[in-house]
């Protein structure tokens, strides 16, 4: 058997990696972690745009997490390939499974969602049952925004389980832009002020949380700059750098530009998202960068032993 040694300095037999890259599909998985975050985050946005009043920002993240979470839901179903597959998850519940508990959560956000939702245009449903559902929604979307990044970083791939520190932060982040931005094109400009702030947050919590989890990759932080990940890192950074910007200086005076500067912080979370999932499946692919910095953990505990 002959073994091919590169630049780094390991061995790998006929260049094969060294785990095997997840079977996910881009825009099956990727846009499942997106469509997530969005719906996760846009329920809160929801409930507390309920509570305190802005009807009209409440009914448009109503409906938008009801359709995100419908699409996300159909993206999960069709990667697993049957939908009994989905149904067959039910059967446990294993806490220390993100899937597991993931799929739980789906489970009790969804129907509150729809109800929620559904209030809005069935006049037949009281008031408190719609509000109720919406709080139930808000309280749960906290967890549908944020488990996905505990389900990528419970995993050998080295970009993903590298980043497990930074990432539920970064995918947090990421949310709350995708939901701000989204109640941001869709509310009027008078109801957007709790928004636009939200918008300015998250994007600096993802930037900063991005940024933090290269430092902590080392050379696997290649694989997000590099390639087509790289790519859509660089697109997104910038869309959310511009619609943080624009929210903060221009979206409170005119409706177009509220509607410009939301749609720039949806599409910067979805590239974040998919960037991401490329870094993963970019360094799940490449054995050096499973056998390099498992060495160098090496190294420095025999160096410290030795000290």
């Amino acid at each position: 058997m002959t073994a091919r040694r590169d630049e780094s300095g390991f061995t790998s037999y006929y260049g094969r990696p060294i785990i095997n890259p997840p079977i996910w599909e881009e825009l099956d998985i990727g846009g499942y972690l997106f469509l997530g975050g969005l719906a996760g985050s846009s329920s809160i946005i929801a409930a507390a745009a309920d509570l305190t009043g802005r009807r009209a920002m409440a009914r448009a993240s109503r409906i938008g997490a009801s359709a995100a979470i419908s699409l996300s839901l159909l993206a999960l179903i069709h990667d697993l390939g049957r939908p009994l597959r989905f149904l067959n998850m039910l059967r446990v519940f294993k806490p220390s499974s993100p899937m597991s508990v993931g799929v739980w959560i789906l489970v009790g956000y969804a129907p509150l969602t729809f109800g929620a939702t559904a209030s809005e245009f069935l006049d037949e449903l009281p008031d408190p049952m719609g509000r109720v559902a919406g709080v139930g929604a808000g309280v749960l979307g906290a967890g549908v925004a944020s488990y996905t990044a505990a389900l990528v970083a419970d995993t050998a791939v080295p970009a993903w389980h590298g980043g497990f520190r930074e990432l539920p932060f970064l995918f947090v982040g990421s949310a709350a832009t995708a939901g701000a931005g989204l109640a941001l094109a869709a509310s009027p400009p008078g109801e957007t002020v709790p928004v636009r702030r939200l918008a300015v947050a998250g994007a600096c919590v993802e930037l900063v949380a991005e940024r933090l989890m290269e430092r902590s990759l080392g050379m696997v932080s290649e694989t997000l700059r590099t390639g087509p990940a790289g790519r859509k890192m660089r697109v997104a950074k910038a869309l959310t750098t511009l619609g943080a910007a624009g929210a903060a200086l221009a979206a409170g005076r005119s409706r177009p530009a509220a509607a410009l500067c939301g749609a720039a912080l949806v599409a910067g979370s979805l590239c974040t998202r998919l960037g991401i999932f490329e870094a993963g499946m970019m360094s799940a692919r490449d054995p050096k960068y499973t056998v390099v910095p498992q060495r160098e953990r090496l190294q420095a505990r025999q160096a410290a032993e030795v000290a």
